[in-house]
């Protein structure tokens, strides 16, 4: 019999207190937002308990990210909060690239009284009509009774796969005014959702015999397998069984050295990648937590000539490049682990395509960028001083100058497409993007996020952070936030005037662009204003030297430097071409 007792009906607890007891239950370190007065009552009682961080930033957009970083990392839901009218449409942006990105994260946001609710008055706003298409589940609480059920639901339903954003809305009448509820916070345990089970066995012996069938299978990892238990299980599955193995932007680091002479890259936004080539040979392409968010199946199967196994813990979203033979729902884990053992106690052979020629020749292609002149050292490019960095350039020499386990978030916009592509990752969520929403201006915040949920000591390893001019100015202000708490994050801004992402799409369209030029902003000044060291790197010449000094530094550093986009017209060329075995 458990030692913990479930809620009882008993005196009266004030409504506030049960919502604190909650986080605590929940194992909540750290709550990010904006005060506000229809909120105020869950600040002030946090003022009772140290245990949980309170971390005040500058906008409530940047707190929903913050929070979704702690959730995406950590695997246990990120907590913002923000008060009621603007406060909460702020949030709305950092909930749907939580839920559309899988990163638990709970929503707490104040609201009007009840008895206000159905009229104008200010800071009135139909709140759950605005959150619930950003969230997985958005409530709010009409008595106090409610409110204990309705904030383990949250943290249940976020964790939950598909995992998300959920939103819990708390009038302030019913958080003030001697307001008390009769039933408590729910103990540790109900916060914790159930665990997944395999598929049926007779499911499993159709996908292992799908596999063994199979003359050129490729393993595809989305979003959902870059968990640590189902990154194992992967690896596991991949030394008894080698295949070529591919991931989605969001699925990097799923691929360890000791498996990378199987990885052929990632694939993503244009049908142009090695990865794609390999695509095009395949006869079965197995899925693991794949979401066509992150790169629709039309791009890649658009011919619907490859057999799909669909492993997830979601069904999978039929169409017409997208229809499984068989889905395999549940545990990825388990059922990962349950197709090695089949095919080793059935002694199964699986074919080995990257014994292929083409495959080879792919492979090879895949590494080539590596030894090409826009790698190399500024020396050997003959380069002057002053010129631009190259994407390229900068990639490999970060690469040379962090420990494997750095965390590094790219921001999107150009900067995101060159790092996503050529930024290698060993270990799951070191290299984190946007990528089903390409939110502009998280870099930053989601940095904030990562450093202050390390362990054992936080804000210890240093975090590395890239965006683009336009990206930084959108979550800027959190340099504030980052230099108050202490953070160890450096980061960089490939700065080049515009909002180039848009810029050379368009050109490539149009023959022209419109509406991308900004600048005129001096970043090392902005960051010092902030209490940050700001670097201004004047050219690739001094680029090492200038990294180096950046990523020693202890604390928040950022660092300007002029990035040679000439090459991006590339990104989008060379599209592949459907082929017939």
């Amino acid at each position: 019999m458990s030692s913990e007792s479930e809620p009882q009906a008993g005196a009266g607890i004030e409504t506030v207190q049960i919502v604190i007891d909650s986080l605590l239950n929940a194992g909540v370190k750290h709550i990010f937002g904006v005060p506000g007065a229809m909120i105020d009552s869950v600040f002030n009682a946090l003022v009772d308990h140290p245990e949980i961080k309170v971390v005040v930033c500058r906008h409530e957009q940047n707190a929903a990210f913050i929070a979704a970083a702690v959730g995406r990392l950590t695997d246990r839901p990120g907590v913002c909060i923000a008060t009621s009218g603007p406060g909460t449409s702020n949030l709305c942006t950092g909930l749907i690239t939580a839920t559309d990105e899988g990163a638990p994260m709970v929503a707490i946001v104040g609201s009007i009284k009840r008895a206000q609710a159905a009229k104008r008055t200010h800071q009135s706003m139909r709140s759950l009509d605005l959150l619930a298409p950003v969230t997985k589940k958005a409530i709010s609480a009409v008595v106090a009774d409610q409110v204990a059920e309705i904030m383990v639901d949250a943290f249940r339903t976020a964790s939950a796969f598909p995992r998300g954003a959920t939103a819990v809305s708390l009038p302030i009448d019913v958080m003030t005014a001697g307001v008390q509820s009769s039933i408590p916070a729910f103990p540790p345990s109900a916060f914790i959702p159930p665990e997944y089970g395999a598929a049926p066995e007779e499911s499993l012996a159709q996908a292992a015999e799908l596999i063994t069938c199979a003359k050129f299978p490729v393993l595809f990892l989305g979003a959902r397998a870059a968990d640590a238990p189902v990154v194992d299980a992967i690896h596991a599955f991949l030394r008894e069984y080698p295949i070529p193995v591919i991931e989605t932007f969001q699925a990097a680091g799923c691929i360890s050295k000791e498996l990378v002479h199987l990885f052929y890259g990632r694939i993503g936004l244009f049908r142009n990648q090695p990865g794609d080539r390999l695509m095009q040979h395949a006869d079965l392409v197995i899925t693991v937590g794949y979401d066509q968010a992150e790169y629709d199946a039309n791009k890649w199967n658009s011919a619907n000539r490859s057999a799909i196994l669909h492993l997830d813990t979601a069904r999978a979203d039929l169409g017409a490049s997208y229809n499984p033979k068989i889905e395999l729902l549940g545990s990825l884990t388990r059922n990962l682990t349950a197709l090695t053992t089949i095919l080793t106690t059935t002694s199964a052979t699986v074919a080995r395509p990257q014994d292929t020629p083409a495959a080879q020749a792919i492979y090879a292609d895949f590494h080539a960028w590596q030894a090409s002149p826009s790698a190399a050292a500024p020396s050997h490019q003959h380069h002057t001083s002053n010129s631009a960095v190259h994407p390229l350039y900068f990639i490999q020499l970060l690469q040379s100058l962090i420990p494997e386990n750095t965390t590094v978030i790219s921001d999107v916009g150009s900067v995101y497409i060159w790092l996503s592509r050529y930024f290698y990752s060993y270990s799951p969520k070191t290299f984190l993007v946007s990528n089903a929403q390409q939110t502009l201006g998280v870099a930053l915040p989601w940095a904030i996020g990562a450093s202050l949920c390390q362990s054992p000591t936080p804000c210890a390893r240093k975090v590395v952070s890239i965006s683009g001019d336009g990206g930084f100015l959108f979550s800027g202000q959190e340099l504030a936030t980052a230099v108050k708490h202490e953070c160890n994050i450096t980061h960089f801004i490939w700065n080049d005037g515009t909002y180039n992402m848009v810029a050379f799409q368009e050109e490539s369209k149009y023959g022209r662009s419109s509406g991308v030029e900004i600048g005129g902003v001096d970043f090392k000044a902005y960051a010092e204003a902030f209490g940050a060291k700001g670097i201004t790197v004047t050219g690739s010449a001094g680029m090492k030297s200038a990294m180096k000094k950046a990523l020693g530094h202890e604390g928040v550093c950022v660092v300007d430097l002029k990035i040679d986009y000439s090459g991006n017209h590339a990104l989008m060329e060379h599209v592949v071409e459907d082929s017939i075995w």
